[in-house]
C-alpha cells in the first residue's frame, strides 16, 4: 500500500477548496495598457533639448521655422548667432537688448558680446532657449540674440540733401523688386565703398532694413542712409525733376556700363532683381538702360554683385 503522508504512516488528509482572494488581485493582472509614445515619456523633453543644443553648437540644421506672421513696421528685429551678434556689436549697430540663454557655453564670442553690450549700456537679459527660438523665429541662434530697433527710414529727398551738404555730386542707388535682405546689405557695403549717398527702396514687395540686412552689411548700414518710397516710379520722376539722371541696370540693356556718358552727372543707379530685371514702369523712367558685359556662360549676376560692379565703374569715371 502506498504511503499516505510524508512517510508518517498516517493516511493522507483530503484537501478541500482553497480560500479565494475576493478579487483583490484582479487589478494587478490587468496590466498598464499600451506602451506610451516617446514624446509622452518623462525623459523625452530632456533628451530632445540636449540633441537640439548639440546640433545648434555644431551649426547643424534646426527644425523648420514656424510660420512667420506679418511684422509691424515699428517692431524690433533680432540677429541670432554668436559671430553675427558679435560683429553687429563691434560695428556699432543700434541695439536695444542682448539675450543670452541659460547655462550657455560661455566662449570668447559670448564674453566679448556681453562686455561690449555692458560698455554701450545695452540691456542684458538671460532667457530660456525656447524664448530665443521664438524671438529668432527658429533660426540658429547658438544661445545669443541681439534685438535691434525698427529702422528709421529717410525721405527720398533727404538723400539729395546729404550729397549737397557734402558738396558732392549726388549718387543714389535704388532697388527695384530686390526682395532678399542680404542683397540689400551687400549693396549697402558697395554703396559705402564707392561713395554713394544713400539707398532708395520701395515700401512694398522689396527688402527692408532687417536683421539679415544688418548682418550682411557688416555695419555699413549704421552710416549709409536708406530712404523708403511708397511709389518707386514717382520717386524716380521727382529725382529727374530735381536734375538727377536715372540709369537702369538690366541684363537686357543695350549699352555697356562703361560706355554710358552720364556717370559723372548727378545720378540714380537702379538695380533690378536677378530674375526679372527692371519692371516696365521703372524702365520707362530711366534715361539709359545699361548692362554689365560678361561671358555668355553667365546668364546674370546676383543683384549685390551687379550693384558693386556698376558703382565701381561710376567711381572710376568720377576719378578721371
Amino acid at each position: 500500500m502506498a504511503a499516505g503522508g510524508r512517510a508518517s504512516g498516517r493516511p493522507a488528509k483530503k484537501k478541500g477548496p482553497s480560500k479565494g482572494a475576493g478579487g483583490q488581485g484582479r487589478r494587478s493582472l490587468e496590466g498598464k495598457g499600451a506602451t506610451p509614445p516617446a514624446e509622452m515619456r518623462h525623459w523625452y523633453k530632456d533628451k530632445a533639448r540636449a540633441e537640439r543644443i548639440a546640433r545648434e553648437e555644431q551649426g547643424g540644421v534646426r527644425r523648420p521655422a514656424p510660420t512667420r506672421q506679418r511684422r509691424s513696421e515699428d517692431a524690433p528685429e533680432y540677429i541670432g548667432g554668436r559671430n553675427p551678434v558679435l560683429e553687429a556689436l563691434q560695428a556699432g549697430v543700434p541695439s536695444n537688448a542682448l539675450y543670452v540663454a541659460h547655462r550657455v557655453d560661455n566662449d570668447d564670442r559670448v564674453r566679448d558680446s556681453i562686455r561690449i553690450a555692458a560698455e554701450r549700456g545695452i540691456a542684458l537679459l538671460e532667457v530660456t532657449r525656447d524664448k530665443l527660438d521664438r524671438l529668432t523665429e527658429g533660426a540658429v541662434h547658438q544661445g545669443v540674440a541681439l534685438q535691434i530697433p525698427a529702422y528709421d527710414y529717410a525721405h527720398p529727398s533727404d538723400l539729395v540733401e546729404i550729397a549737397q551738404g557734402a558738396a558732392e555730386v549726388p549718387l543714389i542707388v535704388a532697388l527695384d523688386s530686390v526682395t532678399d535682405p542680404r542683397n540689400l546689405g551687400a549693396i549697402a557695403r558697395s554703396a559705402t565703398a564707392f561713395g554713394a549717398h544713400g539707398l532708395l527702396v520701395p515700401s512694398r514687395r522689396s527688402a527692408g532694413v532687417t536683421g539679415g540686412a544688418w548682418k550682411t552689411s557688416a555695419g555699413t548700414l549704421a552710416t549709409m542712409r536708406v530712404a523708403r518710397a511708397s511709389n518707386l516710379t514717382a520717386a524716380l520722376r521727382e529725382y529727374r525733376d530735381a536734375g538727377l539722371f536715372v540709369i537702369g541696370l538690366d541684363g537686357a540693356g543695350e549699352t555697356d556700363i562703361g560706355d554710358v556718358d552720364l556717370l559723372t552727372e548727378p545720378l540714380v543707379v537702379v538695380v533690378g532683381s536677378e530674375g526679372k530685371g527692371l519692371s516696365r514702369l521703372v524702365r520707362e523712367q530711366c534715361d539709359v538702360v545699361t548692362r554689365i558685359p560678361m561671358q555668355a556662360a553667365a546668364e546674370s549676376l546676383n543683384a549685390g554683385v551687379a550693384a558693386g560692379v556698376a558703382l565701381y565703374e561710376v567711381a572710376r569715371h568720377r576719378r578721371l
